[in-house]
């Protein structure tokens, strides 16, 4: 009778081969693919809406009655994209992207943020109407009476983004009431506060280091209306002053009350990556 040949037995991964420290060599994954180039080309209705011609929804619709050409040609294919140096025709006028253009103000009291007021009252449009040679608008809201970060831009994009709930936004607001913050009551808005249109969590709040306790810093995402305000006003104190001195990562740093600067493209590039 033939002996049978003992194969070798255990674990496979016993005889894998090892690396410097004994251990087996880990199976790489396929390889990830590569980010797709930039090659400049942009979706028509995004470059109509760029050029202040119509929103992304709106500039869809022009395209399919046969309103924009592309180059002489009527281009009524959704989706399409336009090239750079492609020449771009609404109704027969050339029309280009305007450049972006992004603006920082330090807001003053007694200026509603409104792009107009039909009662005649100051608007931060004053403010800022010699900082850009296109029109720009300013990217949420502050109260008449609150002061601080203000945000301007033509980028729709951008502005969109950072309004959004989704995208938690950070804003830090400098707070001063008509009478010291109870303890108790700061714990109670640390925790948690249900007012009348829901719930409402702070990211945090503190009294402020060498004031006295009628003023608090509060770090808050939600974009809520007069939610700062609405918060201490539910607990029965009165905002004598309130100061946005942070929004998504600007401060107002070096910037006069009333007075405005761009923003710098390291600025810009990192409000892109939030």
């Amino acid at each position: 009778m033939k002996e049978r040949k003992q194969g070798k037995k255990g674990n496979k991964k016993q005889f894998a081969p090892k690396n410097k420290f004994g251990k087996p060599y880990k199976k790489r994954g396929p390889k990830p693919k590569p980010l797709p180039k930039d090659d400049g080309t942009m979706r028509l209705n995004k470059y109509l809406a760029h050029a202040g011609i119509a929103s992304r929804r709106e500039a869809d619709v022009l395209i399919q009655t046969g309103a924009v050409s592309v180059n002489g040609k009527t281009v009524t294919e959704m989706g399409y994209k336009v090239k750079p140096g492609d020449k771009v025709q609404f109704n027969g006028e050339t029309i280009k992207p305007e450049k972006k253009v992004y603006v920082l103000l330090n807001k003053p009291k007694n200026f509603i943020t409104t792009t107009e007021d039909e009662k005649g009252r100051k608007t931060v449009m004053e403010l800022v109407e010699k900082s850009a040679p296109v029109r720009i608008y300013p990217v949420g809201r502050l109260d008449r009476n609150t002061t601080g970060v203000l945000l301007f831009t033509n980028d729709g994009d951008l502005a969109k983004k950072l309004t959004h709930p989704r995208h938690n936004v950070e804003k830090i607001y400098h707070v001063k009431l008509d009478k010291n913050l109870k303890p108790s009551d700061l714990d109670k808005i640390r925790n948690g506060l249900k007012l009348e249109d829901g719930e409402i969590q702070v990211d945090d709040i503190s009294f402020i280091k060498g004031a006295p306790h009628s003023e608090v810093g509060v770090k808050i995402h939600s974009g809520r209306n007069r939610i700062v305000r609405r918060i201490f006003e539910h607990l029965g104190y009165d905002v004598i002053k309130l100061d946005r001195v942070l929004f998504a990562g600007l401060t107002k740093k070096d910037l006069k009350r009333g007075h405005w600067r761009h923003l710098t493209k390291k600025e810009v590039d990192f409000l892109k990556m939030l």
